[in-house]
């Protein structure tokens, strides 16, 4: 089911072999093509329609395409497809110029943000109170990455991959522990697992977004989600909170109390090497995207199908005030609405959104691709031996209260860089806690 072939993040979108939108933001395996026109529609309830090229993203997109036009033969979506960093200057080139697709296939967060800052895409609130059969096929949890300012520009679609805490069962058995149930659970396995010359968590940290992850749940448990929230919506001096001084204090203890593989910083994600430590036994635990269990069961020889791989949700901090469902990761693949298309090509896309995008066929294409939809109810389409980890990556990304964008999606590039550059030197030990705040309060809302 999982396709392996391609194993590495890239800044917007996460790639690899687990989820079937693993590929969608990895590089694409072909150029434009020349199925459709590459501006506006032309009024008469035509869409263009501009995405990402290659497997397995793009077949599942133009079968959905065709399935529409073929049900609305007096209208017609036209695709485009793109690989993914030409995508990314293509698009921003196109809308600046007043010349954007009418659908625009995005990662939401600070590139949605500024679509709407610049007026450029449809508020999609109101149509969705209308249309709420519509809305209540699709994951509350979805929404967020696609909401600016309270309101929805961007209609969830595709999959979602939360991040999630994996673990080497025979690790745990060596020192006869069971897997983590809080934050002060991992606290003491730290030097049982060193004490037994095992890593107690595996880490990529040259890869900087790797480290990331960490501070997302570690934050979201501590303080909740209002923190982030408040950074996103360019709130001045949002990481002032003490609550971040707290966090950004635990993770620098962890890294004193070796919970890390030795040398982390020095071992990169696009490698797999920080898989590798996990299935490996070399490293008890691994906090990683659910792509993650692809790379494990196609290199991990038989560790995935001998049930060696444990994966369970972040544990709560004790005393912490964020919600132990919350995830954070992928939320979703998100389609906005150009606002300079026609009012008939705009109704052509919301008829889009309303009818093919959440029928059966859309949810089945995404799950026999290996990922899990953003659609509800697809539990009954995981089957096989991959079955028990869809579901519970379902039963996360459905169950948690707040679906937290990863936060170089959410933030613009600029803030991004900036929160990269810091989280490497924080677990490096080369900034304070308050140097991080200070620098990151520094890019709000740049």
């Amino acid at each position: 089911m999982f396709n392996s072939n391609i194993s590495r993040r890239n800044f917007m979108g996460l790639t690899a072999g687990a989820a079937g939108a693993a590929a969608l933001a990895a590089c694409g395996s072909s150029g434009p093509s020349d199925k459709g026109s590459s501006s506006g529609g032309s009024g008469s309830g035509s869409a263009s329609y501009w995405s990402l090229s290659g497997e397995p993203g793009e077949p599942i997109r133009q079968a959905a395409i065709d399935r529409f036009n073929k049900a609305n033969p007096d209208t017609k979506i036209t695709p485009t497809f793109f690989q993914n960093d030409a995508y990314k200057q293509k698009i921003k080139t196109a809308i600046g110029a007043g010349q954007a697709p009418t659908l625009i296939w995005g990662w939401g967060g600070g590139g949605l943000k500024s679509y709407v800052d610049a007026n450029q895409v449809v508020d999609l609130t109101d149509w969705l109170g209308q249309n709420a059969a519509v809305k209540d096929k699709i994951l509350p949890s979805s929404f967020g990455a696609g909401t600016v300012n309270g309101k929805v520009y961007a209609l969830p679609v595709e999959t979602v991959q939360p991040i999630v805490l994996y673990y080497n069962k025979k690790a745990f058995a060596k020192i006869g522990a069971n897997p983590p149930q809080s934050y002060g659970d991992i606290l003491d396995l730290i030097p049982k697992f060193n004490a037994k010359g095992i890593a107690p968590f595996s880490l990529a940290g040259q890869s900087r977004w790797t480290n990331m992850m960490w501070l997302e749940f570690m934050l979201d448990r501590q303080a909740g989600s209002e923190v982030f929230d408040n950074v996103f919506a360019g709130k001045a001096g949002s990481w002032s909170d003490p609550q971040v001084l707290e966090m950004l204090t635990k993770v620098q203890d962890l890294v004193k109390q070796k919970a890390f593989i030795n040398g982390f910083s020095s071992i990169t994600a696009d490698s797999n090497a920080d898989q590798a430590l996990l299935y490996t036994g070399k490293a008890a635990m691994m906090v990683h995207g659910s792509w993650s269990y692809g790379i494990q069961k196609a290199d991990g020889g038989s560790f995935v199908k001998d049930g060696g791989l444990g994966w369970m949700n972040f544990p709560p901090i004790d005393g912490g005030k964020g919600d132990p469902s919350n995830t954070v990761g992928n939320p979703g693949q998100y389609l906005s609405i150009s606002s300079k298309a026609s009012a008939a090509d705009q109704e052509t896309a919301k008829k889009f959104f309303s009818t093919t995008l959440v029928d059966d066929d859309e949810k089945a294409g995404w799950v026999k691709s290996g990922g899990v939809p953003v659609l509800k109810n697809s539990d009954s389409l995981f089957t096989g031996d991959d079955a028990q980890f869809l579901k519970d990556m379902s039963a996360i990304a459905s169950g948690a209260k707040t679906f937290a964008q990863s936060w170089d999606q959410a933030l613009s590039p600029t803030a991004a860089e900036t929160l990269l550059d810091n989280i490497a030197k924080l677990f490096q030990l080369q900034v304070t806690p308050q140097q991080w705040v200070d620098n990151m309060n520094g890019v709000i809302g740049k």
